[in-house]
């Protein structure tokens, strides 16, 4: 695969787009593209299969749909589905469904999205009208496709959007079975944060001389987004979580944690507190997971408890705030949690629950990101609890030592959330 460097262009007119599109930009007030814009937009228009590495927020998913929208040929002459972008949830597959249909502005073009969680009967309708570009979650897609109601026969373009996460949480035997479908000559655009070798394998296999375009910047950490942490005993953690959302008054925050049991059991306690929060979390319908996002865009929603479900790909521009509850258990999900704040170049905020034991996993983080987060504190607030004082000792009656020494126990040494000291961790 080659590695090429790329430079931003002047603008979208400089990408030779047509009018149509360019119209479809302005009505989007989209006027300059991102780096990943200027350099995948006239590969993908070349025809030529591209590999795009590039962190959330950077405006990947119009990198890829102008290009899709650009090549499509007209109805008439192909009827069958001719694009066709797999996600690896249902929030992301609506997110993708809007933004291209956002940019098929003046053109008669229609995008389905299917996903589960929903009637499938409502998308096989909607399939049967007619649909130049179908974007869906892997599962649903085989479905469909197991029911005769989409077919891939005249697919010239797929997608692997968020293709990390996808191979994460399983989805990779039903990516090649999809992709086993889809006509040998075709063109294969893979965005991914990471390109672990999983995913480098994947595209190996399927894709045909892949060009490598890493827009990633050599700090994985976003620069606009201050990041720190809390030691914190974990029978605190709801009370510190109290303190400190009326110590920020964030404008819009996600609250991330761990388990779905958890987030309902937190969301619970914070809405008894707090007006404006809500949830999100994979054991909700879909039409519950629809409305709180809406709302959450709409910002009627100002705290959102939630699961990994909303770590990627998830594009609301208001959030301010980041609460990392929990730890995350793996340390690019940490990088994806964070990005939900800080996007397209706005700044954000960062916070990481740590409780004494967890010290190695937020070293990790520290090591992936090659950034040391800042320990911050609330005044008055005790987030670990001060050791017992120990039993007086000598030879007074008091427990007063000899030679005058001080009986006030020593500050607990639980350094960066239980970690050994910054020195001794560079040298390990």
């Amino acid at each position: 695969m080659s590695q090429l460097a790329v430079e931003s262009a002047g603008g979208f007119q400089n990408l030779s787009l047509s009018e149509p599109m360019l119209g479809a930009l302005r009505k989007a007030d989209y006027l300059e593209p991102t780096p990943i814009q200027a350099g995948l937009i006239p590969r993908a228009l070349a025809g030529v299969d591209v590999m795009g590495q590039a962190r959330t927020g950077t405006g990947k998913t119009a990198a890829f749909a102008i290009p899709i929208i650009e090549r499509l040929k007209p109805s008439k002459e192909v009827r069958g589905v001719q694009a066709l972008v797999l996600v690896p949830t249902r929030e992301l597959a609506v997110q993708v469904r809007e933004e291209m249909a956002k940019l098929t502005h003046g053109r008669r073009v229609h995008v389905v999205a299917v996903y589960g969680g929903k009637p499938i009967k409502g998308q096989i309708d909607k399939l049967r009208r007619g649909a130049e570009i179908v974007v869906g979650t892997p599962g649903r897609v085989l479905d469909h496709i197991g029911r005769g109601t989409l077919t891939l026969n005249d697919v010239q373009c797929v997608v692997l959007d968020e293709a990390d996460r996808m191979l994460d949480i399983g989805f990779r035997p039903d990516i090649e079975k999809i992709l086993r479908r889809c006509p040998r000559q075709r063109q294969t655009l893979l965005l991914s944060a990471t390109v672990p070798p999983p995913v480098a394998r994947l595209a190996q296999r399927y894709m045909h001389d892949p060009e490598a375009l890493d827009f990633s910047p050599r700090d994985i950490s976003v620069d606009t987004i201050a990041q720190s942490y809390f030691t914190v005993d974990p029978q605190r953690k709801f009370d510190l979580l109290v303190a400190l959302l009326k110590r920020e008054q964030p404008r819009q925050a996600i609250v991330f944690c761990r388990t779905k049991r958890g987030t309902e059991k937190i969301y619970r306690r914070l809405q008894k507190k707090f007006p404006g929060v809500d949830c999100i979390h994979g054991d909700l319908q879909q039409r519950q997971r629809d409305r709180v996002m809406s709302l959450f865009r709409a910002g009627e929603v100002a705290c959102l408890v939630a699961t990994d479900v909303v770590g990627r790909g998830i594009d609301v521009s208001g959030i301010s705030h980041i609460i990392n509850y929990d730890i995350p258990q793996f340390c690019d999900d940490y990088v994806h949690r964070v990005g939900r704040t800080g996007r397209m170049g706005r700044e954000g905020i960062a916070f990481t629950f740590v409780t004494p034991e967890e010290g190695n996993e937020l070293t990790r983080i520290e090591v992936r990101i090659n950034v040391l987060l800042k320990r911050d504190e609330i005044p008055g607030f005790e987030a670990v609890a001060s050791p017992a004082p120990p039993p007086p000792t000598g030879d007074s009656p008091t427990g007063t030592p000899p030679d005058g020494e001080s009986t006030k126990p020593a500050p607990p040494k639980i350094g960066r959330g239980g970690r050994p000291p910054r020195r001794l961790r560079r040298a390990l």
